[in-house]
């Protein structure tokens, strides 16, 4: 699927995270829309992403989250990648 389409198909789901207020209000969405893994698979990736922008090695990544190294190469790809929207994020 290329990234024109994949935008297109999730254009209801940004517009609904836009509308959203509170805390609150966005985990109980992620409760109804994800599983407790898929929430905790999320986290855990936005966790890489803020432990790898402080340098932390990915050994120590691996033992700390579980996470396993496939996984925070992935979430180091898309952090040193063009568009950066993990650090954008991270950021706010």
């Amino acid at each position: 699927m290329d990234i024109h389409h994949l935008q297109k198909v999730s254009e209801p789901l940004q517009k609904v995270f836009l509308q959203l207020t509170s805390k609150h209000e966005v985990f109980n969405f992620l409760r109804d829309l994800l599983t407790q893994e898929e929430i905790i698979e999320l986290s855990q990736r936005l966790d890489i992403a803020y432990r790898l922008q402080k340098w932390e090695i990915y050994k120590k990544i691996e033992e700390e989250t579980w996470a396993s190294s496939t996984t925070i190469a992935r979430v180091a790809k898309f952090l040193n990648g063009e568009f950066g929207w993990y650090r954008k994020a991270l950021k706010k």
